[in-house]
């Protein structure tokens, strides 16, 4: 992803019965994939109300969130609602949902070509586009007005500088903004350097069973000094969570209409399966760029794969490097 030249932030957003399971492995927030969506949906309705601009990427900042589950501890159940009778009058069937309660801040890279030079033009562009993100679904969830009594957060726009440096304190006064939180990013390299490490004891052993095995808890005893054993759980540094980046083919690409049931007849369709990586809530103090913050589709036809990406191992790159 090339560098942002203007962020258009949309903060504390508040958000009613989003989509907690992002795949079919993974529960508790959101997939990126649904946030991209938001963004190429804005980008469409923009273009219909005559709004000249196009989106690049974009980030996610969570303030807090209110899973719509019960039960303590690892075993939670979700809190699933009952529908109306059926026309035989009959109760209908249950359909397992999982909800989430969201308060969260969009920060999107945006680019355009008369209003990105002046402030004013900026603003209004950020009111005209906060209008058409209210009229619309965030991961399947309703936006909802802000707590009574306190006044709705108003979006901005920035332009950032083209010295690299001084994009770094522009976007300072911007992250401090959005705290207190927790932005996702990709942590695609703890993944590999994990498979590595695991490849050294067991050579038949699959990303798979990397990707499982930092996904969960992980007990190891340890001998003490008395000749007891403790068992302590083994924690990797930070925030480490399992999360789904896209799809990948399993069957040929087929023709518009050719099969049954597809959702339209002049889209080509094609058969894929869930790709799961790894990442990591971090604070946004800690990141250095707005890339280090943003998502973006990075899709390789010839392969098969329809993914997205973050830049924020770069950063872990560039720190390992002035070490």
């Amino acid at each position: 992803m090339d560098d942002p030249n203007t962020l258009f932030v949309v903060p504390h957003l508040r958000i009613q019965n989003a989509n907690a399971i992002s795949g079919n492995l993974t529960w508790g927030f959101p997939a990126m994939s649904a946030f991209i969506g938001v963004m190429q949906a804005l980008e469409r309705k923009a273009e219909k109300a005559g709004i000249d601009i196009g989106f690049e990427g974009v980030g996610v900042i969570c303030h807090h969130h209110d899973a719509q589950v019960s039960g303590k501890g690892f075993t939670r159940t979700f809190n699933l609602t009952r529908n109306p009778v059926d026309k035989t009058g009959k109760t209908a069937a249950i359909v397992e949902e999982g909800r989430i309660h969201l308060d969260i801040s969009l920060v999107f890279a945006v680019y355009g070509s008369d209003w990105e030079q002046n402030e004013a033009e900026r603003a209004s562009v950020a009111e005209q586009l906060t209008e058409l993100l209210h009229s619309m679904r965030i991961a399947g969830g309703s936006i909802v007005p802000p707590i009574p009594g306190r006044p709705r957060p108003k979006p901005w726009m920035v332009r950032l500088p083209d010295d690299l440096e001084d994009q770094y304190k522009k976007f300072l006064s911007i992250r401090r903004r959005l705290m207190p939180g927790f932005a996702l990013v990709l942590r695609d390299e703890l993944l590999h350097d994990h498979y590595k490490t695991l490849s050294l004891q067991d050579p038949t052993v699959s990303r798979l069973d990397a990707w499982l095995d930092l996904s969960r808890l992980n007990m190891k005893s340890q001998a003490q000094e008395d000749g007891k054993v403790e068992w302590a759980v083994q924690r990797l540094p930070g925030w480490i969570v399992p999360i789904p980046v896209g799809y990948s083919a399993l069957s040929e690409l087929y023709d518009p209409g050719t099969v049954v049931n597809s959702r339209d007849t002049t889209t080509p369709f094609r058969f894929v399966e869930s790709l799961y990586s790894i990442g990591q809530w971090v604070s946004p103090h800690r990141l250095k760029h707005p890339k280090d913050l943003l998502w973006y589709v990075d899709n390789d036809l010839e392969q098969g794969l329809y993914r997205l990406r973050n830049d924020n191992h770069l950063q872990n790159h560039r720190e390992e490097q002035e070490i």
